[in-house]
This record gives structure tokens, C-alpha cells and sequence, in this order.
């Protein structure tokens, strides 16, 4: 396996855009972009693009009626169908969405495929990780399901153990689905609380059908508030030891930024070096689990300035064995793209003030009053014993 590293980019990926005022701002990929090359990781990982999913390609999930509505509203977008949840508050249609939607599907099938074939060891496609679209309709900012056609070519190449590791701060709901009574797939998201986010599913009793996929599906729901401390206490008390188990021969990841405490549509307290700590893990449990084979998404993120273009160069760093350290200062020029670009002041440092972060391991004692230990052992319960593990 070559040990290079792919950063998927096409500049026309900035043209996934529900309109001025949606909170999935494309100037966060743009962004992100600059802030990579001022850092010089263009030039420690290979930048390359690859085609838009075709239809044949779209349908490893989605259902051919559904690619047919997005088809018809990228082209007359008044006349988009709700029945599809198209041209909802959360999925405006928009001129040129199916291109646009399927080009970023392109970049997460590539870098599956590359991965799969051998030609890199990690693929970073941080345009990626639209979770929520479902095999018929769109939801969540989401109209083509990267994730899931990106597990979905693995399957279809070969691969018998797939594992997806979730860390947006939203349910995985539509990777979960899409793989739901399939057992060569093992997904584990860990985010907010259903109770109090979209999409109100993700609780820790979704494990899976009975039969040969129990168990397949395993759900972290961390109470509203968790910060840094407890959300890597609640990544390493289940992860690594479900990929232990598992031994995925492929692990894909989703990185999205709407974890931290700045981001204005949800309620954890996780900081950009947090983040950074998860990304270094996955990259690690990749590396002890699944022969290095790491495909790496973006996702959620709303801090557009502030947080997100940091999270995802962390994320390009790391894949790429570069790692940016947190206390570097942030070049001047990307500073000024900012500025130029939307006319804020952009953040000075790639961390915020809290690296290294301290976390206590599941193994240095349990308790029982605290929300967050609730949660993980909640998850622990309902699906280890599953999978024939200690809860």
C-alpha cells in the first residue's frame, strides 16, 4: 500500500450553496482550502479531484426515483418536490444542486476507491460527510449521502468489514440506515442527545435488527453541555475497543465541526483542540486496526470563520502525517482571505488555549451520578453484549 496521502478538491465543490443566509455557507470549504495551502499541506498530501458519481453510482443507495426529483429540481428549482424533502427551509433547491451534490460524492467514492485499491493509505474529503440524505429523500442540509456511497463502493469492491465512526455532533442517521441490517458495516456515531437535536434519533437502544446485522449499529447520545473532558472520555470508552473487535478492513470517518462551543446550532462545548485529539485518534485506530486504510469526511460546522477551516486543516494535517501544531499562528495571508472574503477578523491560533486536553479512561472508575458517564455506559449496555463484549 503506498503511504501517500489524497486531499479530494475541485474549486466547483464550493458550488454546493442553498443561498445567501443557510447556514451551510460554501465559503467554510473555501476557506478551509486557503487556510491548507497557507499552511503548505497541499504540498504534503496530493490534491486530486475526481468525477461526479454517476447514476449507477448514486444507486449503490439512493432510490432511482429520488435521483430523478433532485435531477428535476437542480433544473427548475420552483418546481422541487417536498415529498422528497426538497425545497424544504433546511434543503432550498437551488440551479445546479444534482451537480454540485453528486461532485462531492465523486470526491468521497475516489477516495474509497483509492484507499480500497492501494494507491493511498488516507483520503480526506472534507466537503464530504452529508450523513442525514436518505435513500429517498434529502434532509439536514444533505442531498446525496457521500458516506453511505463511499461504505457502499467499498462493499461493492470487496471489502467484507467497513467500519464508520461518527463524531458529528448531529445522529448519523442516514449512514446508520442505509447499513442497518447489513453486518459487514459497523457504524457508531456519538453526538447530542436526540432529546434536545436534530434529528431526534440515535438512542442507545437503536443496535441493529435481530439476526446477523445485531449489534451493527451503536449510538453514544451525550447529554447537552459535554465538553472536552467527556467527549473524549465518551470516544475512547467505546471506540476503540468496538474497532478492536470489529478489525474493519477500511475505516471511514466524519469529522464534523459543530461539536464546539462556538457553533451556533447545537449545544456541546468542545473546542477546536478536542477535535484535533479525535482526529489524531482515528488516524491512529486506522493504523492499529485497519492496515491504515482511513477515509476521512468533513460534515456539520456553522462557525464558518472561527472553526471550521481550523478543524478540517488539523484533519488534512494529520491524514497527511504533517501535523499542524495548536499553537502555531496562523498565516497572515489566509488572515487576509478572510477578511476579504467575509469581512471578519479570522482567528489568530490553531487552538483554543486548551492542548493538550486532559480525559479519564472508562477503566479509571465509573460514576454513576455523572450525566456523561450515564450516557456512555447507556451505549455500552444496550450494544456491546451484542457483539459479545463486557458492558
Amino acid at each position: 500500500m503506498s503511504g501517500r496521502a489524497l486531499l479530494m478538491w475541485d474549486d466547483a465543490l464550493t458550488g454546493y450553496d442553498f443561498g445567501a443566509g443557510h447556514p451551510m455557507d460554501p465559503v467554510r470549504l473555501a476557506l478551509t482550502m486557503g487556510l491548507v495551502r497557507a499552511y503548505g499541506l497541499d504540498r504534503a498530501v496530493e490534491v486530486v479531484a475526481a468525477k461526479p458519481a454517476g447514476d449507477s453510482t448514486l444507486r449503490l443507495v439512493h432510490r432511482e426515483d429520488y435521483v430523478a426529483a433532485v435531477r428535476a429540481a437542480s433544473a427548475d428549482p420552483g418546481a422541487a418536490d417536498q415529498a422528497y424533502g426538497l425545497g424544504t427551509l433546511d434543503d432550498p433547491a437551488f440551479a445546479g444542486m444534482h451537480e454540485a451534490s453528486a461532485l462531492i460524492a465523486g470526491q468521497s467514492v475516489g477516495a474509497a476507491e483509492a484507499v480500497w485499491r492501494g494507491e493511498a493509505a488516507h483520503a480526506v474529503n472534507f466537503a464530504g460527510g452529508l450523513h442525514h440524505a436518505m435513500p429517498g429523500s434529502a434532509a439536514g442540509f444533505c442531498i446525496y449521502n457521500d458516506a453511505s456511497l463511499a461504505i457502499a463502493r467499498l462493499l461493492e469492491l470487496g471489502a467484507e468489514r467497513v467500519a464508520y465512526v461518527d463524531v458529528d455532533v448531529h445522529h448519523g442517521d442516514g449512514v446508520q440506515a442505509a447499513f442497518w441490517d447489513d453486518p459487514r458495516v459497523l457504524t457508531v456515531s456519538l453526538h447530542e442527545h436526540p432529546r434536545t437535536l436534530f434529528p431526534g434519533t440515535g438512542w442507545p437502544e437503536e443496535t441493529g435488527p435481530s439476526g446477523a446485522a445485531e449489534g451493527g449499529a451503536v449510538n453514544v447520545a451525550l447529554p447537552a453541555g459535554t465538553g472536552d473532558a467527556g467527549w473524549l472520555r465518551a470516544f475512547h470508552s467505546v471506540v476503540p475497543e468496538l474497532l478492536a473487535d470489529f478489525r474493519p478492513q477500511v475505516l471511514v470517518t466524519q469529522h464534523g465541526a459543530d461539536t464546539h462551543f462556538e457553533d451556533p446550532l447545537a449545544h456541546l462545548a468542545v473546542s477546536l483542540d478536542a477535535q484535533r485529539a479525535v482526529q489524531v485518534a482515528c488516524h491512529d485506530l486506522a493504523h492499529e486496526y485497519a492496515e491504515g486504510r482511513w477515509v476521512a469526511l468533513g460534515g456539520g460546522g456553522y462557525a464558518v470563520v472561527d472553526v471550521v477551516p481550523r478543524s478540517w486543516t488539523h484533519l488534512v494535517g494529520v491524514a497527511a502525517h504533517a501535523p499542524v501544531e495548536p499553537e502555531s499562528v496562523v498565516p497572515s495571508s489566509w488572515r487576509d482571505e478572510v477578511y476579504a472574503r467575509t469581512r471578519q477578523l479570522g482567528p489568530g491560533r490553531m487552538t483554543d488555549g486548551l492542548w493538550p486536553v486532559a480525559w479519564r479512561g472508562w477503566d479509571e472508575g465509573y460514576d454513576p451520578a455523572d450525566r456523561l458517564d450515564q450516557a456512555v455506559l447507556a451505549a455500552r449496555r444496550a450494544a456491546f453484549p451484542l457483539r459479545g463484549l463486557l458492558p
